[in-house]
């Protein structure tokens, strides 16, 4: 993956999203009329309080050696939220530090004590990468995400199963905005670590064989996966409504807790301790034993 290219389409994306009145300047017309939906580069510039060249260099992907007060002052001409803004100071860190990127393992192993902490928990819970691998798991979330563990592929990756897999219509109740995440999150993750062969090898994989995910990847929309709803239909207890919250884990850099829960008593509790009755049982425990034996 060139970095520079995804340097030059983000700047691009995301100057077409803001209009003048956004930012304080009157829409030009009259001798001039504007020939872009959002802003033009000389516009960026003058906000930002750089020169026009200089903005077009950056916009070209030249944004090595840019200094942090030219970043924020890019990401506040352009209203980048958090995530975008992280987004761009770290492809300007991958432009800066490409070489030292590259040495960086591809592979993430989880540490003994962090599947003590999953076995600890009542509540579904795993640990996922910035590649939507699921790296481990308690119990009660390998049976709320059955479903993808059914396919022998290890590890388990919800961008694979949302984008390729036939049964995730029947899974994913808020389909669209599933979506529109998991392909975030994997833009986000290939801001940080452009070299990361199993990235850009599921990347490809995605991109050849979904034309929803090609779609979506040229949004270049980014943001941080730490909070939200999620709204599942599992094939053995029905629907739920999941409130989920995302811990990084410093510890392991590019691992992220990530915990359910649902409302006390309501109808999503209740299909969870169906669930937790189910994934106890002796066919299920069996059927765990069995899965973790496939080969990755």
């Amino acid at each position: 993956m060139d970095n520079r290219s995804e340097v030059r389409d983000f700047l691009v994306s995301r100057r077409g999203k803001v209009t003048p009145e956004q930012v304080g300047l009157a829409a030009s017309g009259g001798a001039r009329p504007r020939r872009v939906t959002g802003l033009r580069r000389s516009e960026v510039a003058q906000l930002a309080g750089v020169s026009v060249e200089y903005y077009t260099q950056m916009e070209r992907g030249n944004v090595g050696g840019a200094s942090e007060g030219v970043l924020d002052a890019v990401a506040r001409a352009l209203l980048l939220d958090e995530a975008e803004r992280t987004h761009l100071f770290d492809l300007a860190r991958v432009a800066n530090t490409g070489a030292v990127v590259r040495r960086r393992p591809a592979a993430q192993r989880m540490r003994p004590v962090i599947q003590q902490i999953l076995d600890s928990q009542f509540s579904p819970a795993w640990v996922g990468n910035g590649r939507c691998d699921i790296v481990g798991t308690n119990r009660l979330g390998r049976a709320l995400n059955s479903p993808l563990f059914d396919d022998p592929a290890r590890p388990a990756n919800i961008a694979r199963f949302r984008f390729l897999s036939s049964r995730a219509a029947d899974y994913f109740r808020d389909w669209d905005d599933t979506a529109r995440e998991i392909v975030a999150v994997l833009r986000t993750e290939v801001g940080k670590n452009p070299y990361d062969r199993a990235l850009s090898d599921l990347i490809g994989e995605l991109s050849t064989r979904s034309e929803e995910f090609r779609t979506r990847w040229a949004a270049h929309d980014v943001r941080h996966h730490r909070t939200g709803i999620k709204r599942l239909h599992h094939p053995v207890v029905g629907d739920l409504d999941l409130a989920y919250e995302g811990l990084e884990l410093t510890a392991d850099a590019g691992l992220t807790l990530v915990i359910f829960t649902a409302e006390p008593g309501s109808n999503s509790q209740h299909a969870l301790d169906l669930l937790a009755s189910w994934a106890s049982t002796p066919a299920e425990r069996e059927r765990d034993q069995s899965q973790e034996q496939r080969p990755s």
